[in-house]
C-alpha cells in the first residue's frame, strides 16, 4: 500500500556508500523532490545510486523561506525527501524548521532509520552507552565554549560532541583544564578508509593531538565520560546560588535559602561557606 504524499526524513551514508538502506534508495527513487543541504554534494550519491532526482537546495540560510513551498508541494500531492550531506537530517543539520512547519500544517512526516555519526561513534567508544547526551557542536568563541563546558561539568551521562578539525585541539585543551583527568574518546573518519578511535584522559589527549596535526583532520566525534557522582559533593549550580546570595545576605541565611532551592542540607552549605571565608581571610 503506497503512503500518502509525505515528507520523508532520509539518512544517507556518513562515509561508506554501501551503508545506505534499500528503503532509503526506494524512497529517493520514488519522491518528486529531494531537498538537499548541498545539491552538488548529494548529486554524487544520487548518481552513484543511478537515481535521477529533482534536487532542491535546503540549508540554514534558506530553510524558513523554502519550508512553505515544500509544504505546498506535499499538499498538492507530491512527496518530498529531506537529506543532509551525511547522516540523519536535523542532527546538527538543517530541517528542524521544515519538520516543525509540516507538523503544524498536518503534513505527514515519515522518518527512516539509518546512519548517524554520534550513535556509530558511541557504540564503539568504550564509554557508558546506557545514558548519554548529544550536545552538537561546542560554541566557536572561547568564553561561550567554556561556559557551555562549565554548565555540563556535573553531567553524569556520556557527552557527545561534533567538532571541526581546526577547533578540536582547543576544545580538548579546555576540557582538560576544566574537567581534569576525565576520559575522552576521539572518533575520526567513521566508516571511511582511515577510521580511527583514540581513548585517553583529557590532558594526555591534548598532548597526543598536539604532537601530530594529522590527528585533528577529518570528520570528528568527540566523546567525554560523564562525571562520577559524589554523594557528598555540592552541585556547581548550588555553589553559584550560594555565592550570589552571600553578596546580599548573611552566610547562615544564604545557606538556608540555597538548601531550600536545591534540596540540599543547609549545614553542609554553611560549613562550606565558613571554609571559603577562612581561605579568603588567610589569603588577604
Amino acid at each position: 500500500m503506497q503512503s500518502p504524499p509525505s515528507l520523508y526524513i532520509v539518512p544517507t551514508p556518513i562515509g561508506n556508500l554501501a551503508d545506505i538502506t534499500q528503503r532509503a534508495i526506494d524512497v529517493l527513487a520514488m519522491v518528486d523532490v529531494v531537498a538537499a543541504e548541498d545539491t552538488r554534494h548529494s548529486s554524487v550519491l544520487l548518481n552513484h545510486l543511478q537515481i535521477k532526482a529533482n534536487l532542491l537546495a535546503l540549508h540554514d540560510h534558506n530553510e524558513q523561506q523554502r519550508a512553505d513551498a515544500l509544504i505546498a508541494r506535499v499538499q498538492q500531492g507530491q512527496s518530498v525527501a529531506l537529506i543532509s550531506d551525511a547522516g540523519t537530517p536535523l542532527i546538527s543539520d538543517p530541517g528542524y524548521h521544515l519538520v516543525t512547519r509540516c507538523r503544524e500544517a498536518g503534513v505527514p512526516v515519515i522518518p527512516l532509520p539509518g546512519p548517524c555519526a554520534a550513535i556509530t561513534a558511541l557504540s564503539a567508544s568504550g564509554l557508558p552507552t546506557d545514558r548519554f547526551t548529544f550536545e552538537g557542536f561546542l560554541p566557536a568563541k572561547e568564553k561561550a565554549r567554556d561556559d557551555r563546558l562549565t554548565e555540563l561539568m556535573d553531567e553524569t551521562r556520556t557527552l557527545i560532541f561534533y567538532e571541526s578539525p581546526r577547533r578540536l585541539l582547543d576544545s580538548v585543551q579546555a576540557i582538560a583544564r576544566l574537567y581534569g583527568e576525565r576520559q575522552l574518546v576521539v572518533a575520526r573518519e567513521l566508516t571511511k578508509t582511515f577510521e580511527s578511535f583514540q581513548s585517553l584522559p583529557a590532558p594526555a589527549m591534548a598532548g597526543w593531538l598536539a604532537a601530530d596535526t594529522n590527528r585533528c583532520r577529518g570528520e570528528i566525534v568527540l566523546m567525554v565520560a560523564g562525571a562520577k557522582p559524589d554523594p557528598e559533593a555540592i552541585p556547581s549550580e548550588a555553589l553559584r546560588t550560594l555565592a550570589l546570595l552571600q553578596k546580599e545576605l548573611p552566610l547562615k541565611r544564604a545557606a538556608a535559602l540555597t538548601a531550600e532551592i536545591h534540596g540540599l542540607k543547609k549545614n553542609a552549605l554553611y560549613k562550606l561557606g565558613l571554609e571559603q571565608a577562612s581561605v579568603c581571610s588567610d589569603g588577604a
